[in-house]
């Protein structure tokens, strides 16, 4: 038996889900509708609780089309002729993501209906006093656009190298967060400096190239500064 350190559990983890990205149509779908309906979710007054669901479903859904596309996988592995009884398995595993799917719009029909049917640009400024929700949001959609960037490239794996570093730039939207929420020069300087070592570990370890870690850096920069400039 191999045993394997946390590090390497977790890249093998993120290599599932950018490979089930690359290669799966439905699971381009789920990404591109999970970060519509999170930027979405900015312009309507929603608690935490409806913010946690949200996650919840989108989760759910993602995690069931990883399933369907492992199920897929084996069959294919194990039964190199058509069978009936792979034809079923295929066919109760993708009815699973349906379920999942179903399950997230009628979620997600009771979260937006009421503000749906009073849409108004003024629900923005309801945001303005849950910053959590906001950091959480930027959080999620950072964390699409890094995946569908790793899919995209060839270099690298999830956790160690690749286009862009991911590391980089979700030490850079925390720290954008952070100065956003606190408007403080010193506490703005502490957070930057403790990304400009995330970056430089990255360096020093030859995980990144320089090019990796900017564009990282610049990534979760701007998205922070787009998402607290519009809607805080």
């Amino acid at each position: 038996m191999q045993f394997h350190s946390l590090s390497d559990s977790f890249n093998y983890a993120f290599e599932g889900l950018i490979h089930a990205f690359r290669t799966q149509r439905n699971m381009k779908i789920h990404f591109i509708v999970a970060f519509i309906v999170l930027f979405g979710s900015l312009f309507f007054e929603i608690g935490k609780i409806q913010l946690v669901l949200l996650f919840t479903v989108i989760s759910f859904v993602i995690a069931m089309e990883l399933i369907n596309t492992a199920i897929e996988v084996v069959i294919d592995m194990i039964s190199q002729q058509y069978s009936l009884r792979a034809k079923i398995a295929k066919n109760v595993a993708a009815a699973g993501v349906f379920m999942a799917a179903i399950n997230a719009v009628i979620v997600g029909y009771l979260i937006f209906i009421d503000d749906l049917r009073s849409l108004s640009f003024s629900l923005i400024n309801d945001i303005q006093q849950e910053t959590a929700h906001l950091s959480f949001i930027s959080l999620g959609l950072l964390v699409i656009i890094i995946i569908a960037l790793k899919a995209v490239g060839e270099s690298g794996t999830p956790l160690q190298g690749g286009m862009p570093s991911g590391h980089s730039a979700i030490s850079f939207l925390i720290a954008t967060i952070i100065v956003f929420l606190t408007m403080d020069i010193v506490i703005a300087s502490l957070v930057f400096l403790l990304a400009l070592l995330v970056v430089q570990s990255r360096l020093q370890s030859r995980t990144h190239t320089m090019l990796e870690v900017v564009i990282g850096a610049l990534i979760g920069i701007l998205l922070a500064v787009v998402i607290f400039k519009l809607f805080a």
